[in-house]
C-alpha cells in the first residue's frame, strides 16, 4: 500500500476506567487486532501514545512509537505527531479503539486519495475523522489549529481540501457495518463479548 499507516492511542481512556488500547478483543489486545488487520503493507506504520512501555513488547519491531508534540490536545495532536513522523505522503490514520478496522477500508481511502488534503467517511450520517487518510502536509495546518488552543478535530475541514466517502461509495464492503465500531466505555466493551460469545456459540 502506497502510505503510511498511524494509529492513535494518546487518550486517557476515562470512560473506560482503563487502558482499552490493551483490552481483549477475541484472545488478542485491541492494538495488536488494529495492527493485524491493517496489515503489513505500508511505507511506515507508527503508534501515536505517551506510555511507549505499555505497547513496545506487544508490537512487531517495525512499528515506529512517537508521542504527542502537544499533549493532552486531543486527536488532531496525535495525528500532527504521526504525520510529522511518517516519511509517507499519504497516512491511513487509525483509533485504538476501533476493533474492527477494516483492510479494505483502507485500500479504497487510499486509492481516493490522490489531489486531496483528507480524505474521510461517512457512515451512518457521521463523519469518520479517526479512520480516515490524510496528506503529510496536513500537519502544518493541525499545526495552527493546536497553537490557538482550540483543539476540535471540525476545525480542520474549512481548512483543507476534503474529499467526503459516502455510503455509496462503502456499500460493496462486506464488513462496513463495523468497521467503524469503536469501544467508549465497559458497557460497549462488554456488549461487544456477548456478541463475540453469542457468534461464536
Amino acid at each position: 500500500m502506497n502510505a503510511g499507516l498511524i494509529v492513535l492511542s494518546g487518550g486517557k481512556s476515562s470512560r473506560m476506567g482503563r487502558n482499552k488500547a490493551l483490552l481483549p478483543i477475541e484472545g488478542k489486545a485491541m492494538i495488536q487486532r488494529i495492527f493485524d488487520s491493517l496489515g503489513e503493507e505500508f511505507s511506515d506504520r507508527i503508534l501515536v501514545t505517551n506510555r511507549p512501555e505499555e505497547y513496545a513488547p506487544l508490537l512487531p519491531d517495525d512499528v515506529k512509537i512517537v508521542s504527542d508534540v502537544y499533549p493532552g490536545s486531543g486527536p488532531l495532536s496525535g495525528i500532527h505527531a504521526g504525520l510529522l513522523a511518517s516519511a509517507a505522503e499519504y497516512n491511513v490514520v487509525a483509533a485504538c479503539d476501533m476493533p474492527y478496522v477494516s483492510k479494505h477500508v483502507a485500500e479504497l481511502l487510499v486509492k481516493k486519495s490522490q489531489g486531496f488534503d483528507a480524505v474521510v467517511p461517512r457512515f451512518n450520517r457521521m463523519r469518520q475523522p479517526l479512520f480516515a487518510v490524510y496528506h503529510k502536509s496536513v500537519a502544518g495546518e493541525i499545526e495552527g489549529i493546536l497553537e490557538g488552543n482550540d483543539f476540535r478535530v471540525n476545525n480542520l475541514w474549512k481548512k483543507l481540501n476534503t474529499l467526503w466517502l459516502e455510503e455509496d461509495d462503502l456499500s460493496t464492503i462486506p464488513e462496513i457495518e463495523r468497521a467503524f465500531l469503536n469501544i467508549n466505555n465497559p458497557e460497549e466493551y462488554e456488549a461487544l463479548g456477548a456478541r463475540v460469545k453469542n457468534t461464536e456459540g
